[in-house]
C-alpha cells in the first residue's frame, strides 16, 4: 500500500512548530509496511488544503492528514476535504453531546459556541473516536475507492488515534504474510561520514540488497538499514547480518542501535561497574551533567558536578593550579586533566570527568580555533584526555562534546586509546 500525508497548519510553515507527526505517522506506517510516497504541508487556507490533499487523492488514492480539526476559524479541514467528496457538513448530535458532557465534567462549564463546530461533520462521513481529546478523526472514501483520513494535530492525540483506529484498519487492508518496510540503525560516534564510507569500502552503498543511509547530527552519525521489500522474518534475518557485516567494519565506533541514548547506555555501564561518576564542566556549562542526569535512575551513579567556567573557578572548587593554566591556557590537556581529578576527589567519585574548550562563535587563535576541546577522564585514578576541534555553531559544538566525553568513557572501559574523530587531534 502506497499514501501520502498532508500536514496542515501555518505555524509548520512558519517553523514556529516542529512537524513531529509526520515523522511518527512515517515510522508507524512503514513497520506496517505502507511506504509513504510523499508528505507536504500546508497553510491553515481552504483553497490550500483542498490542492494539496486533491493532487494527493489523484496520486496514490489514500492520504492521511494532521491538523485543522479544532474549534477556531482557522480550523478548516473538514470541510474543505469535504468538498474534494462532494460533500456538505452536518451537526453530528452524539458529538455535540459528548462534547458537552466532557466540558462539564473537565471545566464545570457549559460548552462554549466555538467548540460546537468541532461536531461539525461531513455527510456520509465514518466517525474516528478519539480518545486523547475533544476533535474526533474523521474518514472519507469515494465510489472508486480513494479514502482520507483526517487526525488531530496535536501530537498526543494524533499518536493514540494512531494507535487505536488507523493502525488496525490499515493493517485489516494488507495481506497477511505481505512485504514490510523494515528499518535498522547503528548509532556511531567520534568518526566523520566520509571516514565511515572509507572505512565501509564496497558496503558503503548498500548491504545484500538493503539500502543504507548516512544521517549526520550532533551525535554522530546514525547507519540507518532500511529493506524495502521482504516478508517480515526475512526482513528481520537480513537486516541483521547486514548490522553485522557493518559492525565488522566500523564495530569499534558503534556505540548502540535505534534510539540508543549514550548517557544511558553509560549509566548503565558504570552501575554494572559499581562507578560513580562526577563531572568538572567549563564550555559544555552543565551540558554533560544535565543529559546524565535525564536518565532515570541516575542518582545511583552520578553523585554531582561543577561548572568551573572562570579559571578562579577551577582553581578554587577544582584544585586547578592557577600555574598550570597560566602555562598552558584554560583550554590544554594539563587543565582537562587536572579537572578531571579534582571532581574526583571532591566529591569521591570512582571516575571524573573533564571538560574544557571554546564553543564560540569567539575566543579562537591560530592554535586553539573556535570548536577546540580537551576532555579528560579519571577513571580510579588512570587519567586520559584527549583533543578535538569539532564543528558547528555554539550549541552544536557544546554537544558534541558532551558526546565526545561520553564517548570516551565507554572507549576508556573498553581500553581503547585511539585518538580519531571529526578532525584532527593533538
Amino acid at each position: 500500500m502506497e499514501l501520502e500525508i498532508v500536514t496542515i497548519g501555518d505555524e509548520l510553515l512558519l517553523g514556529f512548530t516542529i512537524d513531529t507527526n509526520a515523522a511518527h505517522l512515517g515510522r508507524e506506517l512503514a513497520a506496517l509496511g505502507v511506504r509513504i510516497v510523499r508528505r507536504t504541508t500546508c497553510g491553515d487556507d481552504a483553497d490550500s488544503i483542498k490542492a494539496a490533499v486533491r493532487d494527493a487523492l489523484e496520486r496514490t488514492g489514500a492520504v492521511i492528514t494532521t491538523g485543522g480539526l479544532g474549534p477556531t476559524a482557522d480550523d478548516m479541514t473538514k470541510p474543505a476535504i469535504a468538498s474534494i467528496f462532494g460533500q456538505g457538513m452536518r451537526m453530528d448530535d452524539e458529538i455535540l453531546a459528548a462534547l458537552r458532557a466532557r466540558w462539564l465534567k473537565r471545566f464545570g462549564h457549559e460548552l462554549p459556541a466555538s467548540n460546537e463546530q468541532q461536531a461539525m461533520v461531513p455527510e456520509g462521513c465514518t466517525i474516528l473516536p478519539n480518545r486523547h481529546g475533544s476533535a474526533p478523526g474523521i474518514r472519507l472514501e469515494d465510489a472508486q475507492g480513494r479514502w482520507v483520513i483526517m487526525l488531530p494535530g496535536v501530537p498526543r492525540e494524533m499518536r493514540g488515534m494512531l494507535a487505536d483506529t488507523v493502525i488496525p484498519a490499515l493493517r485489516d487492508r494488507l495481506p497477511t504474510n505481505g512485504p514490510v518496510i523494515r528499518s535498522k540503525t547503528l548509532r556511531t560516534a567520534n568518526i566523520a561520514e566520509s571516514a565511515l564510507a572509507d572505512r565501509l569500502g564496497e558496503l558503503a552503498r548498500g548491504v545484500n540488497g538493503l539500502s543504507l543511509a548516512y544521517l549526520p547530527g550532533s551525535d554522530g552519525v546514525d547507519l540507518r538499514l532500511t529493506s524495502w521489500e521482504l516478508e517480515a522474518r526475512e526482513a528481520n534475518r537480513t537486516l541483521d547480518d547486514a548490522a553485522a557485516q557493518l559492525r565488522a567494519k566500523v564495530g569499534r565506533f558503534v556505540y548502540g542501535e535505534s534510539d540508543d541514548d549514550l548517557a544511558a547506555l553509560m549509566l548503565a555501564e558504570c552501575a554494572a561497574r559499581n562507578a560513580t561518576v562526577a563531572v568538572a564542566e567549563s564550555c559544555t556549562g552543565g551540558m554533560l551533567g544535565m543529559r546524565l542526569t535525564a536518565v532515570p535512575g541516575s542518582s545511583r551513579t552520578v553523585l554531582g558536578g561543577t561548572i568551573a567556567y572562570a579559571n578562579a573557578v577551577k582553581t578554587r572548587e577544582l584544585g586547578v593550579s592557577a600555574e598550570v593554566i597560566d602555562a598552558h591556557g584554560a583550554v590544554s590537556e594539563p587543565v582537562a586533566r587536572a579537572m578531571a581529578t579534582g571532581v574526583r576527589l571532591r566529591f569521591g567519585s570512582t571516575i571524573g570527568l573533564g571538560i574544557t574548550g571554546i564553543a564560540g562563535p569567539d575566543g579562537g587563535t591560530p592554535d586553539k580555533p573556535v570548536g577546540t576541546v580537551w576532555v579528560a577522564i579519571d577513571n580510579d585514578g588512570e587519567v586520559h584526555a584527549v583533543r578535538a576541534v569539532l564543528p558547528g555553531d555554539r550549541h552544536e559544538i557544546r554537544w558534541r562534546a558532551a558526546q565526545l566525553a561520553l564517548d570516551r568513557l565507554r572507549k576508556a572501559f573498553l581500553r581503547e586509546q585511539d585518538a580519531e574523530g571529526w578532525t584532527a587531534r593533538g
